[in-house]
C-alpha cells in the first residue's frame, strides 16, 4: 500500500493538494479512482526504460540543444540574431527541424542527444501529428501546460508522447 493511499484511508477526507487537484488537463481524481503509481501508468507505459515517459529535465535539455543549433544555423548565414530577421530565422530553423527530423526519424538532433523520441499514443507517428505538435510548440504556452503525467497540452492535443528511446 503506498503512502498517499494510507494517509487516505487513515483519515478519511484527507488528502494531498497534489492528490486532491490532479493534472491541470484532467481535473481531480473520481473518488473510487486511484492515482497512477507512477507517470505514465494509465497510459500503457512501463515504468522506466525505453518506452517509458521522458522526464522533464532531459525534455527541457532536448529543446535547449535544439534551440542553441537554430541560433548557430542563423548566425552562420550571417543574420545577427537580435534581428528580427535572425529572430525570425531561428523559429523557422527550429520548426524545420522538428519538422523535417520529427516527421522522419522520429526525433531531433537534442532529442537524439538525450536520448529521447516522439511517438504516437496507438499507432505510428504521422506527418499530421508532428505538424500539430510543431505548431503548438511554436505556441510556447501548450508547451508549459502538463498534465499529471508530464505531457505537454501540445502532445496531448497531437496525440503524440515523448518516451525514452
Amino acid at each position: 500500500m503506498t503512502e498517499q493511499k494510507a494517509a487516505r484511508d487513515a483519515a478519511p477526507g484527507a488528502s494531498s493538494t497534489r492528490a486532491a487537484l490532479g493534472g491541470w488537463l484532467e481535473g481531480p481524481l473520481p473518488k473510487d479512482q486511484e492515482a497512477g503509481e507512477y507517470r505514465g501508468e494509465h497510459l500503457g507505459l512501463p515504468e522506466s526504460g525505453p518506452g517509458s515517459l521522458a522526464g522533464q529535465g532531459r525534455r527541457l535539455g532536448a529543446l535547449l540543444v535544439d534551440w542553441i543549433i537554430a541560433y548557430l544555423v542563423v548566425a552562420a548565414f550571417g543574420w545577427h540574431p537580435s534581428s528580427a530577421q535572425g529572430q525570425w530565422g531561428v523559429l523557422a530553423i527550429f520548426a524545420a527541424e522538428h519538422l523535417v527530423l520529427i516527421s522522419t526519424l522520429g526525433f531531433t538532433i537534442g532529442k537524439r542527444l538525450f536520448r529521447l523520441r516522439v511517438g504516437k499514443l496507438g499507432g505510428p507517428l504521422t506527418p499530421l501529428n508532428v505538424i500539430v505538435r510543431t505548431l503548438l510548440l511554436m505556441l510556447v504556452i501548450p508547451a508549459v501546460i502538463w498534465d499529471r503525467d508530464g505531457r505537454g497540452l501540445h502532445d496531448r492535443l497531437a496525440g503524440t508522447v515523448e518516451l525514452q528511446s
